[in-house]
């Protein structure tokens, strides 16, 4: 989630003026969001040149919509849901061969390393792990982990039922586990 945040009535305000074509107001938007979009971007993608053009597209297409956003959920909720879709496309385009993602993910990225060297090659090696795994599996991690939604949250998110993320959130794990495991030396 979004490390600077905003009460839910400065939010509306924001919003707001926005709508009335208040640039300074989207600039603050687009400033309270970008990390969080650039996350879910990059945990979707890696970190390539389309990486930085999606998460541009994510704050125009925000912006056409503005007039069409209900406020039913929140402005970041928004935002991810636009990052995902778009990330998928991109993904789509590219015709890359998908794989679903796996875990041990959250033991991994949270794990404490004992030199910045190890903690670089782990993240390096996560993030390899993330691009083999089918977009729809990915998606699930990087809102769950990479961006510490809870599993709830993702659901609503993704517009899909608790169980259907909980289903995904555990097949990603496996086969996430599968990868690294053997890139880490370990046996399965």
């Amino acid at each position: 989630m979004a490390g600077r945040t905003i009460d839910l009535e400065q939010e509306k305000e924001l919003l707001h003026r926005a709508r009335e074509g208040d640039e300074e107001a989207f600039r603050k938007i687009v400033n309270l969001h970008q990390r969080q979009v650039a996350a879910t971007v990059m945990g979707m993608l890696g970190n390539c040149p389309e990486a930085e053009d999606v998460g541009q597209e994510v704050f125009i297409q925000f912006f056409r919509s503005l007039d069409r956003f209900r406020g039913e959920s929140r402005i970041a909720t928004y935002l991810t849901r636009i990052a995902l879709n778009l990330a998928v496309n991109e993904l789509r385009r590219r015709k890359k061969e998908k794989q679903l993602l796996a875990a041990g993910a959250e033991g991994w990225l949270k794990a404490s390393t004992d030199s910045r060297e190890e903690a670089n090659d782990a993240r390096r090696l996560i993030a390899q792990a993330l691009q083999q795994l089918e977009p729809r599996f990915r998606e699930v991690i990087v809102l769950r982990f990479l961006n510490g939604y809870s599993t709830e949250e993702a659901a609503r998110i993704l517009k899909l039922p608790l169980g259907t993320v909980l289903s995904r959130l555990s097949r990603a794990q496996m086969k996430l586990r599968e990868i690294l495991l053997p890139l880490m030396g370990q046996e399965k």
